[in-house]
């Protein structure tokens, strides 16, 4: 079964609209061909998908499952075609880079800022993984270049020093660890927490150091950024683990930064990429201006 894309996304603007002539108008198509195009579709789909009634249509439940794959689709549709557009528009080329949620959250926003300023043309392809994924990834050549917070020992990998962190707990100002300077973690481990929501790189990292300690993480919040885990930790939700630098102007908040005696709580990013790869040239620019060469 094939689909007309402009039926697709006349669909979506008639649901929108509630009405077929406005609809129609969104995608310039004149109000009697997009009724047959409607038509049409509802024939090749075999169901009604728009409930006609005098002052508009809307959609049947078949028509709202439409409607859903319509919209993803030309979404997925878009995302491809601003991928693909740094190859088709005469930009100099793509760098693909892969970092943890510390280094996206913190650092990575100002240096590829002033990277891409520098740098008319180029699109950096970022997308946010654990520092596991991220190293086996760069190993495999699965992605040139990434961003990771520990370095051991891997035969296919190099690390280059990129930023310092650590790890620190923070917590309302009178909940009852506030009192100590330093804790190991599963002192907290017990506490409801605020975190990142899950598939971020410190959420899967929290609770596999939970695990560790045979422990199941009490999580009383899942939220989208850092800023919030502070605002909600200020509140007196719960507390939270964070990479310190994180935390910004959000230290000025009723709270308390408490150190995280643990070997893993020292944070130190670096940037990894597969030993004795050929670095693009564009990689190789991209790794001197985070590391501050010239």
């Amino acid at each position: 079964m094939k689909f007309d894309l402009t039926d697709l996304k006349l669909f979506i603007a008639v649901v929108e609209q509630k009405n077929l002539t406005q609809g129609a108008k969104q995608v310039f198509l004149a109000p009697s061909s997009a009724s047959h195009r409607i038509k049409l579709l509802e024939n090749n789909l075999g169901t009604q998908l728009l409930e006609r009634q005098p002052r508009g249509v809307s959609a049947t439940k078949a028509g709202e499952i439409v409607l859903r794959y319509a919209k993803r689709t030309l979404a997925t549709l878009e995302q491809m075609q601003s991928d693909i557009a740094p190859f088709t528009k005469g930009a100099l080329s793509q760098v693909k880079l892969w970092a943890n949620t510390n280094a996206i959250h913190t650092y990575l926003p100002e240096d590829l800022g002033t990277f891409l300023e520098n740098n008319q043309g180029v699109r950096v392809a970022l997308e946010e993984h654990t520092s596991e994924e991220i190293i086996t990834a760069v190993a495999q050549g699965e992605v040139e270049l990434g961003i990771v917070a520990e370095n051991g020992l891997y035969d296919n990998v190099e690390f280059y020093p990129y930023k310092k962190d650590r790890l620190v707990i923070i917590v309302p100002s009178e909940h009852s660890l506030a009192k100590f300077s330093k804790i190991q973690f599963s002192q907290a481990v017990s506490f409801p927490f605020v975190i990142l929501n899950e598939g971020s790189a410190i959420h899967t990292f929290m609770m596999n150091k939970a695990a560790g300690l045979n422990c199941h993480l009490n999580i009383r919040a899942q939220v989208k950024s850092f800023d919030a885990v502070c605002r909600m930790v200020g509140s007196g939700v719960g507390i939270a683990l964070l990479p310190y630098d994180s935390i910004g102007c959000w230290r000025s908040l009723d709270i308390k930064i408490i150190e995280v005696d643990e070997k893993w709580s020292k944070r130190n990013l670096t940037l990894c990429i597969k030993k004795g790869a050929q670095i693009g040239a564009l990689s190789k620019v991209l790794i001197d201006h985070l590391r501050g060469e010239p």
